[in-house]
Formats: structure tokens, C-alpha cells, sequence
């Protein structure tokens, strides 16, 4: 769903464009912290992930939620996503999907060894960011005279979230003992910790749909929200080749 009307004519929005245009590589820089440790896990979970051996089930299912309290690039996507939706129906909906699809690649690459370069996975995460920004601020319709299926935009979008994880999963060594119970569990405690997250963003953003300023300020925060894709998809291609 994009900008209910916020951005009337033509030559506002252009207007607007340009501006932001102008700004990108200084939001870009203010923002490279964030793109270094999107989507990690850090050394200590890395070292307690390898050395597990048979059922942890409330271990596993905790860094799952800390997982996504810290993946800024899963957050960044679930923000643009609920951004301009005002009904809890539509949040469930998309919400279900961005789950049903993070869900399946995750097991499926961790349980059934799907490989994949995990530099080019996280350069669609960060595509996936740019795409709901431009997607919130009308840009499809008035680019392309057209809009594209946000559901299955979304469905698409969390298969390569969770291919992402995946993917760091993948480079530790990590025991056969219980592991399919282990990434159930780990799997779970994702979602758990997506749902606190969403509804973190959910009270932020009633607050903040409040303010007269909320139409004004739309247009420059989806501008941030995409400025941080494109240095989420920078910062992998980089390193897609260099390494």
C-alpha cells in the first residue's frame, strides 16, 4: 500500500525529488554503521550455536528473537511494509506472508543445505528495502504508470530474509544432534521477536500518524528508509567483489 495522497501533484513530488537526490550520499555516510552490522551474528552466539550439542530449545529460540531485535535490514523492510497501513487486518496479512516466506528458506537452507552467496542474498534484502520505500512514496505509479503486487512482493522478499540468515548459519559448524528441533525453535523465537518488534513500530508510528507534521515528514523518512537500502546493497556488493 502506498502514500494515501500525500504527494497531490506532479510538480511537488519532482520537487521533493530532488531534494531528497540531493541529500542521499549524506544520509548514505550517516547511515554505514547500520549496513556493517545488519543481518550478523555476533561472536558470542556464533561460539554457544557451535559448541550446543542436542536439544536447546529455549536457547535456540531466544537468539532467534534476538536475531531479529538486532537485524536492522528485516526491521527497515517490516517498517516500510506497515508504513501506510492503518487497519490491524492488513498488518496481519502482510506480516503472515513476510513470515510464511522468511520461514521457509530459513529451514530450508539451514535443514536441506541450500546454497546460495550469501553477499548477493543480502544485496536483495537491501533491495527489498529500496523497493517498499519507492513503492510508499507512489513512485511505480507515477514512473511506470503501473503498481506491482505488493503481497507477493512481500511473500518473495521474506523467502530471500530468510535465505539471508541462512546464510550466516550455514558458515558455523553447528551439531546434527537436534538441530531440526533446535531450528524449529530457533525459527519460532524469529517470529516471536518480530512480533515484539512490529509492535514496537506499530505504537511508534500511531504517535506519530497523530502529528500534523506526519504527511510532511512521509515523504523525507521513506527517502531515509531507502537511502538505507541503497547502502545496505552498496555495502554487499562491495563485498560480493572483493571477496
Amino acid at each position: 500500500m502506498s502514500a494515501p495522497g500525500f504527494f497531490p501533484t506532479k510538480q511537488v513530488f519532482w520537487h521533493d525529488w530532488r531534494r531528497l537526490a540531493a541529500r542521499l550520499p549524506l544520509l548514505a555516510l550517516s547511515m554505514f554503521p547500520l549496513a556493517a552490522f545488519a543481518h550478523g551474528v555476533s561472536e558470542g552466539d556464533q561460539a554457544f550455536l557451535e559448541q550446543s550439542s542436542g536439544r536447546q530449545l529455549v536457547a535456540f529460540a531466544y537468539l532467534g528473537a534476538k536475531h531479529m531485535f538486532t537485524g536492522y535490514d528485516h526491521l527497515l523492510f517490516l517498517l516500510g511494509v506497515v508504513f501506510f497501513l492503518y487497519r490491524m487486518r492488513d498488518v496481519g496479512i502482510y506480516v503472515t506472508l513476510f513470515a510464511l516466506g522468511h520461514s521457509a528458506t530459513l529451514l530450508l537452507g539451514v535443514l536441506g543445505g541450500f546454497h546460495v552467496n550469501a553477499y548477493a542474498v543480502d544485496a536483495i534484502i537491501g533491495l527489498s528495502v529500496v523497493y517498499k520505500a519507492l513503492d510508499n512514496l507512489g513512485a511505480f505509479r507515477r514512473w511506470f504508470g503501473f503498481q506491482p503486487n505488493i503481497k507477493a512482493a512481500v511473500l518473495v522478499f521474506g523467502l530471500f530474509h530468510g535465505l539471508g540468515l541462512a546464510t550466516k548459519l550455514q558458515d558455523f559448524s553447528l551439531s546434527r544432534t537436534g538441530l531440526v528441533a533446535n531450528m524449529l525453535a530457533f525459527n519460532v523465537g524469529v517470529e516471536i521477536g518480530q512480533m515484539l518488534a512490529l509492535a514496537a513500530i506499530l505504537i511508534a508510528m500511531g504517535f506519530w500518524r497523530r502529528s500534523p507534521a506526519f504527511g510532511r515528514q512521509a515523504f523525507a523518512a521513506n527517502g531515509v528508509l531507502m537511502s538505507a537500502g541503497f547502502l545496505l546493497i552498496g555495502y554487499q556488493l562491495a563485498g560480493y567483489f572483493v571477496s
